[in-house]
């Protein structure tokens, strides 16, 4: 059988995760280890950052708390695969499967097994303007994609990954205790601006 570690030192075999291998920890710890851009950026910004800055979005177009946490948890599965930038992704069929497997194991954990196709809309839009409003500080040269405006203000800055890892793992303790506390179905956010 082949097995990974993990920060927490859990031990399974990624090819069959369950929902007892998943670890906020380990989850919000590899991310803001993990680089954007496959590393080929100006300076370190995370995975986690990136995702900490989604679910910021998120709430400032005052989306559910639900929505939040899928933006905060949308790059989940990178934690346990590592990222792959997205003009490789896309070539790479058994990684997608692979890496759709890994999410939805993740999102069951989190209470998010059941997002429908419009919430998954959603976060994947707000993905991508996010993506559009990085690369024009992160990467030299000509931008592929057109910079989208977004309703809040990114945290660009260069931080270290200690406060990442805390801010990230933190953002989704205070959103799983709200969703305990008060699960609802909200009515889906409108997206037109």
């Amino acid at each position: 059988m082949s097995t990974m570690n993990t920060y927490t030192g859990k031990q399974f075999d990624p090819m069959l995760m369950t929902e007892e291998d998943v670890s906020l920890r380990d989850i919000a710890h590899a991310l803001s280890l993990l680089c954007r851009g496959g590393g080929q950026v100006t300076y370190f910004y995370s995975v986690g950052q990136h995702s900490v800055n989604c679910a910021r979005e998120a709430r400032a177009r005052g989306w559910s708390d639900r929505l939040v946490l899928a933006c905060l948890l949308h790059d989940a599965s990178e934690a346990y695969l590592s990222d792959i930038i997205r003009p490789v992704k896309e070539h790479l069929q058994g990684y997608r499967e692979i890496e759709s497997q890994i999410m939805q194991v993740i999102f069951e954990k989190f209470g998010l097994g059941d997002l429908t196709a419009e919430e998954n809309r959603c976060w994947k839009q707000i993905d991508n303007e996010m993506l559009s409003n990085e690369m024009p500080a992160m990467l030299n040269g000509r931008m592929p994609i057109e910079k989208v405006k977004i309703y809040s203000e990114p945290d660009l800055a260069e931080h270290p990954f200690r406060e990442v890892e805390e801010e990230f793992y933190f953002m989704a303790e205070e959103l799983l205790s709200l969703r305990a506390v008060s699960y609802t179905h909200l009515t889906l956010p409108t997206t037109s601006r």
